[in-house]
């Protein structure tokens, strides 16, 4: 009997330092940030996995062992919740060979953000030995992908894919517009109007949601719409929040 949802992908450490800024350095015209608190929480693949976990049991992951070491520091001002900026470590996310993997899952989830965990070639692999597979992915799509049964990417990633997504392609991707909903195969989905805190993991609760609802419905606009919801809720919360 196959186990039900499978996450592959980079993982890493998200960090939010959370501070106060009184005033300016002397000598530069920069903000002086006073450190007031700082949450850990797993990040990326990670994220997504805790996302699904949090409403399937049997979800498993594959994903870079030293993903504790790999750390996005966020600064952000605690009263407004504004991003000064990030810095990543430059630790190096490892790979992993897949060609004697076990894929007997009922779901697989690529969470892929182009860190070196995966290769375009590792993901083509999958998504031939598997019916069913939702990719997320930084890189720039293009046929590698053409066997994922589904394929999300923001808006960003869609004009850095355009000339790769041919009509067969076009047909699976549910291309996310932020606050304006999502689009797929010509098809508009809404999503209601709320205050958004902080975007950050917003995609992976999105994909989250998305793959959860199919899991119990088969039914991609049932799962789109349950995902619009979930993006919602989250970008109302500070930090990197699970559903």
């Amino acid at each position: 009997m196959s186990k039900k949802i499978l996450v592959v992908g980079d993982s890493c450490l998200d960090e939010f330092v959370y501070c106060d800024a009184n005033r300016l350095a002397p000598d530069l015209p920069v903000p002086v940030l006073n450190e007031l608190e700082i949450t850990r929480n797993p990040g990326m693949a990670m994220n997504v996995y805790r996302n699904i976990a949090n409403y399937i049991s049997d979800v498993d992951i594959v994903t870079n062992l030293n993903w504790e070491k790999y750390t996005k520091r966020r600064y952000v001002h605690q009263k407004s919740n504004h991003h000064f900026f990030r810095v990543d470590s430059s630790e190096t996310v490892s790979e992993i060979d897949f060609k004697s993997f076990d894929f007997n899952y009922e779901m697989i989830v690529i969470s892929d953000y182009n860190k070196g965990f995966l290769s375009e070639a590792d993901i083509t692999f999958i998504c031939e030995n598997h019916p069913l597979v939702f990719l997320d992915s930084k890189k720039a799509i293009d046929q590698w992908a053409a066997k994922a049964a589904w394929i999300k990417i923001n808006d960003h990633e869609f004009n850095n894919s355009r000339f790769g997504l041919d009509s067969d392609i076009r047909k699976k991707v549910i291309h996310t517009l932020g606050e304006n909903g999502c689009e797929l195969d010509g098809r508009h989905f809404p999503t209601e109007s709320h205050p958004v805190r902080d975007t950050s993991g917003a995609g992976d609760s999105f994909m989250a949601g998305l793959v959860v609802k199919f899991f119990e419905t088969r039914d991609i606009e049932r799962s789109i719409k349950f995902a619009n919801e979930v993006a919602s809720k989250v970008v109302q919360v500070r930090g990197v929040t699970t559903i």
